[in-house]
């Protein structure tokens, strides 16, 4: 496996140089003991290329990448999936138009089109069990029938919960209207490594795509992928990404970006398997247990339904963290449990059993949950309308009827329950007060439009 960055980096080290440069820790161990890996945190010098005009190692690693991912570009992002996400809005801002996007899209998805002018057709997704499935094709072109000035469709798939959207349907319908197929695929980037799977990678029918590497691949946190197979974006994109990523990128994080995708590359498939198998067994074994799961899931995402169970999610996260098991997200009703091609099958068997006893623990029973129902605002004003009016925070308490002038949503996962321009139901407002985790609200209140009053 041939790293250049990491290598370039590990070159460095060794010749214990003279650190007359950034950053400002000089890897002086002294100084600087808690992070024992300071060394290989450079900047840009003479030897190690420049993310913003790469021509050296960091443009070898985009090309080995791009290869892997059978793309024809890809850019390394140290900012996080939400940097790909703001480049690839840019496009449609290049391109003119507005841009069809699932209700529960993550908030860089409106936030950007919020900076860049866009306007956003939300699409009314469809509920299983309390979680929202991603579009249909048929959702989308019914859609584009009727706003002829969209000229992108971006759809966030998987999501946390491990829905695929039908990525070939979709495919032919943005053929066939000739938009830009755009999909923030954050949480699938092992996808292209699972041989069973990997017709449900994003990179195989997108036009322009975001792999959030350190979610699913060994790399670090913030680090990505924009990748592109149109060629045409090119342009726009590498100017997105010039206005919206840092200048002063991790070279740590560049480095776990271009080794998670070449150890998944020679190792991903023995290793994905070996993590479905348990996780099968996993799902099976709580079922016939009584703990229900979500069963739309098809990535490595064990959602377990403990409150259809009758067990207290909270009390139940509670009791995991004490025996040393941390979930990735508690909503209320599931409790998701994150996997990657790297977790140790004994993991996953050793979460069966603790979950198992948990069920026969009487002190977590509750009767309190009734079943989760997706909740969301009414719309009442465009979302760029709404952006630009004057507004007023006011207690969630007195929010339901007025209209929002932000979004606002539960974090993770970090889509919102109000969008700016949608009417508060009172549903809504409910389900931002009891969260423990948001963002739009501030000290209990939320952003609502000053002018028009209540709707």
């Amino acid at each position: 496996m041939k790293l250049h960055i990491y290598g370039a980096l590990k070159e460095y080290k060794k010749r214990r140089p003279a650190r007359m440069h950034m950053p400002g820790h000089k890897a002086n161990r002294r100084r600087f003991p808690l992070f024992k890996d300071a060394a290989l945190d450079i900047t840009e010098l003479s030897f190690s290329d420049c993310l913003e005009s790469p021509d050296g190692i960091i443009a070898k690693a985009q090309q080995d990448i791009a290869d892997v991912l059978g793309a024809k570009r890809s850019y390394i992002l140290t900012d996080g999936s939400t940097c790909g996400v703001f480049a690839m809005l840019y496009c449609v801002k290049a391109a003119g138009g507005k841009v069809v996007i699932a209700r529960n899209s993550h908030k860089s998805v409106y936030n950007a089109c919020a900076v860049l002018g866009i306007e956003p057709i939300l699409l009314k997704n469809n509920e299983l069990d309390g979680v929202l499935l991603p579009p249909t094709a048929a959702d989308i072109e019914a859609v584009l029938n009727k706003e002829k000035d969209a000229c992108a469709v971006l759809v966030t798939s998987p999501d946390y919960y491990g829905n695929i959207a039908d990525y070939a349907a979709i495919r032919r319908v943005c053929t066939r209207y000739e938009k830009i197929f755009m999909v923030d695929g954050a949480h699938g980037a092992y996808l292209r490594f699972d041989p069973d799977e990997n017709a449900d990678y994003a990179g195989r029918y997108a036009d322009i795509w975001v792999d959030g590497a350190h979610k699913t691949l060994p790399a670090l946190t913030q680090g990505a992928l924009l990748n592109l197979s149109d060629e045409s974006l090119r342009t726009a994109a590498e100017e997105g990404l010039n206005i919206f990523r840092t200048t002063s990128p991790s070279y740590p994080v560049m480095a776990s970006v271009e080794y998670g995708v070449k150890y998944l590359e020679d190792n991903g498939a023995q290793l994905i398997d070996a993590v479905k198998r348990e996780l099968a067994l996993c799902r099976a074994k709580l079922k016939k247990r009584g703990i229900g799961v979500y069963e739309g899931s098809r990535t490595l995402v064990l959602a377990a339904d403990l409150a259809s169970a009758g067990i207290s999610p909270d009390l139940a996260q509670e009791r995991l963290e004490h025996a040393g098991i941390f979930a990735e997200m508690n909503d209320g009703r599931y409790l998701l449990f994150y996997f990657s091609p790297l977790t140790p099958p004994a993991q996953i068997a050793r979460l069966a059993r603790r979950l198992s006893v948990l069920l026969r623990m009487r002190s977590l029973k509750t009767e309190s949950i009734s079943a989760r129902e997706y909740v969301c605002g009414v719309k009442k004003f465009g979302y760029l309308t709404a952006q630009s009016l004057p507004f007023e925070y006011v207690p969630l308490t007195q929010a339901a009827g007025r209209v929002a002038a932000r979004g606002a949503g539960i974090t993770p996962p970090c889509y919102p329950v109000v969008v700016a321009g949608e009417q508060i139901t009172a549903e809504a407002a409910q389900a931002l007060a009891q969260a423990k985790h948001t963002f739009g609200i501030k000290n209990g209140k939320i952003a609502v439009l000053h002018i028009g009053g209540r709707a």
